[in-house]
């Protein structure tokens, strides 16, 4: 009895040895140096882990594993407890600043309220009066009164010529600036969209009922507020407009500032109006509360800036007191104010293009959340959250970004500068021609050696303007993006062609032989938010005439794409690109083409122009071009936007007019195509028109029209839809503008089925026009189970006539997903009852 006693004791110490293992610091560490290599080891790993490490060898192979899988879970919650922490440090700054920002907007409503019922009062009291001069006194005393209660403060003239009046215009500066960050001195709303939170961009707002026009942002970064001031401070390297920024003079101050004298000039964004420049004054301080504050205003006449006229080709613009206010966080990072105020002189460009100039919602995109948006970026490459693309540093990256931008900005702008000089034209001024016979004063000298080897050249820049209406911008670049056919595909005069082939960087993307050749899409890099885009794009199959085909050659684009996101208020979308070589070195010289398209604010004077037109002559002829208003659909007129077009080529000495010739004809080529399918994806060029044109080898619109219709009836027994009218217009106008999306494709037996035809609803389905349509085939839009359904029921389409299909999931040509409620698929018949195509039609269709 003893014995059993003692022998299950023993049993049971030996059990909790075995359950329960108590490792020296030796072995802890020897497991340690494996974990940092392996962290799930394999079963023979361990086992050769026991082998090789004597100290280990009383521990079973299970217990090892169970120690790594202690060890894994162990990491596991330090991860998520600091990641748990870093989300609660975020959201304690973000329900603080949204408590400030809760503060001010009461300060603001009591305002508002007393400033009504001050106006109520004013208002009854001058009910009551009978006499003109009885009002016109209610009137002045209410001002007095007003003024009384909020008096603006009597400034002495400052003069920025002696160390004190710098100082005292900065300190005026800093009061104004914090005023409009933190107080009520700008009237704020909230831009739509912008929600405030942990991993938003921040709170934005812009000005209402101000002079010039403002933006103000609110945002966590988790840097510290001296990287954050020095990176805001490098304009050039985060605004894109910002052409120079020479700081002239800095002068310590006594309380540990800096005050700076600058002269900055931004790039215009059109070909259509001036840059413009400023001369201004930084102050750089730090208040008692241990924030950084980086303020910056206009030096004006009155107050000692510069007397003279702004510079050629520029207009001077006013920076009205803006900056940055930088604090501190608790656990580390910034929270950051910022305020972009300026007056950009809008009356000194055409009426058309004011909106520009007026909007403060592209200031917020342009400046304001590009700034917020540049110090993220930078931020999550610190930490490590960015991966690098192509084995490139972030920093690179972004500066492919950066150089893409300016080069498509010093072509749209010409500055004399840099080189660029008007070219003599045919008098037609729908396209300018600029050259620039010393183009390394800008783009390098290694330029020099690669594309200007034997005779000396120079570059050409062929650019255009244009303005759409009712055409996302969104929409149109990323269509653009996505069918560079519709676009590129245009023959050039061979001889140009020849004379260009020798050179990588001579053609933007054209396929001057027409042959055809399908693009590919490397992503290289994106932004934070996604709303910028940097890839590869290789062209296959580039050739320039029938005797190349045999050695054709890929082509190499470096791309930027931004702006494509349809949500975005008020962004600007941009598509450049520029050719490089296979290598595609850090330092590979880059000459960017592309286009720019500028959402217009509404206009509220008057109906606005209803088709695309040519921006200049819209200038010339003002609203005469116009359709008479009683044939605009004001619901469709409250959507305009400027683009403009840029695309450089190189050329020698001695083809240079050649070269101008083929720049000047491909451009208009390309302004003809984006003016199409500007219509083709307009809302409110349907309801203006009858409907599609024949298509090359397809028979005529009408005859289609009724083809479709009569095979419906004959195999489904019902009518497609009611005809008001036996004419063929009125068949093919309701066919065009069916809800459902009615698509038409190929009847092939060796082929994959290639769409034909598209109402309206179907183009719109498939993001595409009826010239790209042809490019689509039917298996690329359907998903697996679409397919399946669809090859299991064909047969009995060719047998019966027709076929429905359930409901399911299809894919447009960018690649969104669209989902329908049922299908319906049948033989199209021609006048002879022979097969012509195959018809579809996807009811209740919308975007996933």
């Amino acid at each position: 009895m003893a014995l059993s006693m003692h022998n299950k004791e023993g049993s049971n110490k030996q059990m909790d040895t075995s359950k329960y293992v108590r490792y020296t610091p030796e072995q802890v560490e020897a497991l340690e140096r494996v974990y940092t290599e392996c962290p799930k080891p394999s079963s023979l790993r361990r086992q050769q882990l026991i082998r090789e490490c004597p100290i280990l060898s009383n521990i079973e192979p299970k217990q090892i594993k169970v120690w790594f899988q202690n060890r894994r879970c162990r990491e596991k919650q330090r991860k998520e407890a600091s990641r748990l922490q870093t989300v609660n440090r975020k959201l304690t700054a973000m329900n603080k600043l949204l408590m400030e920002e809760n503060d001010r907007l009461q300060k603001q409503v009591t305002q508002l309220v007393y400033e009504n019922g001050y106006m109520r009062q004013q208002l009854q009291n001058a009910s009551a009066t009978t006499t003109d001069n009885s009002c016109e006194s209610v009137v002045v005393s209410g001002q007095q009164q007003q003024q009384q209660q909020n008096p603006t403060p009597q400034r002495p003239q400052r003069d920025a010529n002696n160390p004190a009046g710098l100082l005292a215009i900065a300190e005026e500066t800093l009061a104004e600036f914090l005023s409009k960050a933190t107080g009520t001195a700008v009237d704020w709303v909230q831009m739509i969209g912008m929600k405030p939170g942990p991993d938003s961009i921040g709170i934005v707002a812009v000005s209402r009922n101000c002079s010039g026009v403002a933006a103000r942002a609110c945002g966590l970064v988790s840097l510290e507020p001296m990287k954050v001031a020095e990176i805001l401070k490098d304009r050039p390297s985060w605004f894109r407009d910002c052409r120079c920024l020479d700081v002239l003079s800095v002068i310590p101050t006594g309380n540990g500032g800096t005050i700076e004298l600058i002269y900055m000039q931004t790039y215009a964004p059109t070909t259509l109006a001036a840059a413009r420049d400023y001369w201004t004054l930084r102050y750089t301080t730090t208040l008692e509360d241990g924030s950084l504050v980086i303020c910056e205003r206009s030096l004006t006449t009155a107050t000692g800036g510069p007397t003279g006229p702004p510079a050629s080709s520029f207009v001077r613009a006013e920076m009205l007191p803006s900056g940055y206010l930088i604090r501190p966080c608790e656990g580390g990072g910034s929270i950051i104010h910022i305020v972009d105020h300026v007056d950009l002189d809008a009356w000194s460009v055409p009426e058309v293009l004011r909106p520009l100039y007026e909007s403060s919602k592209i200031l917020a995109q342009k400046m304001t959340m590009a700034a917020l948006r540049h110090i993220r970026q930078i931020a999550q490459e610190s930490s490590g959250e960015i991966q690098y693309g192509g084995g490139r540093q972030p920093a690179v990256l972004r500066t492919f970004s950066q150089r893409l931008c300016r080069g498509f900005n010093d072509a749209v702008n010409g500055f004399a500068d840099d080189g660029w000089s008007l070219l003599g034209g045919d008098g037609v001024e729908d396209v300018t021609i600029a050259i620039n016979s010393s183009p390394n004063k800008f783009l390098g000298s290694q330029y020099n050696a690669s594309m200007f080897p034997t005779f000396g050249g120079g570059v050409l820049c062929a650019k255009a303007s244009m303005l759409l209406q009712n055409v996302p911008p969104a929409l149109l670049v990323r269509f653009l993006r996505e069918h560079r056919s519709e676009w590129a595909d245009y023959g050039v005069d061979t001889y140009s062609a020849a004379c260009l082939k020798a050179s990588p960087y001579a053609v933007p993307c054209a396929r001057p032989g027409g042959f055809p050749s399908s693009q590919v899409i490397l992503p290289l890099a994106h932004t934070v938010e996604h709303e910028e885009f940097l890839e590869v794009v290789r062209l296959e199959g580039h050739a320039f005439s029938p005797e190349d085909v045999a050695l054709a050659r890929d082509m190499y684009l470096l791309q930027l794409c931004s702006g494509v996101d349809e949500n975005a208020i008020g962004a600007c979308a941009q598509l450049v690109f520029a050719p490089i070589d296979e290598s595609f070195a850090d330092d590979a010289p880059l000459l960017p083409s592309g286009f720019r398209v500028i959402p217009l604010d509404v206009k509220t004077d008057g109906p606005a122009a209803t088709r695309t037109l040519d921006l200049a002559s819209t200038l010339e002829v003002g609203g005469g071009g116009a359709r008479p208003s009683s044939e605009v659909d004001t619901n469709n007129c409250n959507l305009r936007s400027v683009l403009t077009i840029a695309f450089q080529f190189t050329f020698e000495n001695h083809l240079r007019d050649n070269v101008a010739a083929m720049a000047r004809q491909y451009v208009r080529s390309v302004v003809g195509s984006v003016q199409r399918v500007a219509m083709a994806i307009s809302p409110s060029w349907v309801g203006s028109h009858v409907g599609p044109k024949s298509l090359p080898g397809s028979p005529e619109a009408l005859t289609l029209a009724r083809w479709i219709c009569r095979s419906y009836r004959i195999h489904t027994g019902g009518d497609l839809f009611q005809v008001d009218s036996q004419a063929g217009d009125s068949l093919l106008k309701q066919l065009w503008h069916h809800s459902d999306a009615i698509m038409c494709c190929s009847l092939k037996t060796n082929a994959s089925p290639v769409f034909t035809f598209a109402n309206q609803a179907g183009l719109d389905l498939l993001e595409t026009t009826l010239v790209a349509l042809q490019d689509i085939m039917l298996d690329k839009i359907l998903d697996e189970a679409g397919r399946k359904t669809l090859c299991s029921e064909f047969s009995k389409i060719m047998q019966q006539g027709f076929a429905y299909l359930p409901s399911g999931i299809c894919v447009s040509s960018m690649g969104r997903p669209v989902s329908y409620e049922q299908a319906i698929a049948w033989k199209v018949l021609n006048d002879d009852d022979s097969n012509h195509c195959l018809a579809f039609m996807f009811m209740n269709w919308s975007f996933v």
